[in-house]
């Protein structure tokens, strides 16, 4: 078993959960809670797949599932911002929804081929030693891409007006209403943000890191891991691409034990031991549950510092939209 091998896919696989963080966390800023992550990033890899192969054209596929994820995240901006209903029902009810929706027009499409996003390695970089291997050499370029995502968006959130008015909406949505921020229209766009962020996280997966559709097994459950990582990264797209990264590595290292009778030159406890190999594949779903019962109470929220709005409607008088 090659580690930097290991390191490296686990990057790749990582990518999608960073992306689709990046995006929740940015939704989660503004207080609005979406918890249909996981449909979003269906019916995104349904549709990127679709497109990349009804087109031949793999970055029409990329803007068909930024496309569907945001449009469908639009169905719970109306839900809980202009109907103020619960948000959690909200969430739960759109990943039921993409399911559902993923299944239905991806019918036909499972074992098909379509194109897939080019690798590359980046020259210069792919020659520095182990770190060179891991980080830079033989990466499709959505890795690259994460790459620069987060500092951006860290930027964006911590050191820009738009930013400052985003965590405004998020902590006190009356204080920044005073100052003439529209509470409303803020919401909606970070939620469609969120929404495309989920979506290109599900093309990613299948137009680059394990092409190909396959009903509800493409995503299977990284959009719930998405969610509980926000929680582990405190809302911070820094932190959001540290657990990202090592979630990946754990989901590809679970892989690879059922497979080489000698791992790291001893031999493998885990080969032909499928109780042990199946309780280590569980361990990121146990953690996604321990995350968000963790975080659920309102004080805990608080203290990790959760933006003071999340998940509260705000309304205005009697003031629409």
């Amino acid at each position: 078993m090659n580690w930097i091998e290991i390191l490296r896919s686990g990057i790749s696989t990582g990518t999608v959960l960073l992306i689709a963080a990046i995006g929740e966390i940015l939704t989660e800023r503004s207080g609005i809670q979406n918890l249909g992550v996981e449909g979003m990033m269906l019916v995104g890899a349904m549709a990127g797949f679709r497109v990349a192969f009804t087109t031949g054209n793999v970055w029409m596929g990329l803007l068909a599932a930024v496309a569907a994820g945001g449009l469908l995240s639009l169905a719970h901006a109306v839900v809980t911002i202009h109907f103020q209903a619960d948000q959690t029902v909200s969430g739960l009810s759109l990943t039921f929804l993409g399911t559902g929706l993923a299944l239905v027009l991806g019918e036909g499409f499972t074992g098909h081929t379509a194109p897939v996003i080019p690798r590359a390695s980046i020259p210069l970089l792919s020659q520095i030693p182990y770190l060179g291997q891991i980080l830079f050499t033989d990466h499709n370029l959505l890795v690259y891409f994460g790459y620069i995502l987060v500092p951006l968006v860290a930027y964006y959130i911590n050191k820009t007006r738009p930013g400052l008015h985003l965590r405004a909406v998020g902590e006190n949505p009356a204080a920044a209403d005073t100052l003439g921020v529209n509470i409303y229209r803020t919401r909606y766009i970070y939620t469609f943000i969120g929404g495309c962020f989920a979506g290109l996280a599900g093309a990613a997966i299948s137009v680059a890191i394990a092409p190909g559709w396959y009903s509800n097994l493409t995503v299977s459950g990284q959009g719930w891991i998405a969610v509980a990582l926000v929680i582990f990264a405190h809302w911070n797209p820094w932190r959001a691409a540290l657990g990202g990264y090592l979630f990946g590595i754990l989901r590809r290292f679970t892989l690879d034990l059922q497979g080489p009778r000698v791992l790291f030159g001893l031999a493998n406890p885990f080969f032909f031991n499928t109780n042990l190999v199946f309780f280590l594949q569980m361990t990121p779903y146990v953690l996604t549950i321990i995350a968000l019962i963790w975080g659920s109470s309102a004080a805990r929220k608080k203290r990790i510092g959760a933006p003071a709005a999340l998940g509260t409607p705000y309304q205005r008088g009697e003031r629409g939209l």
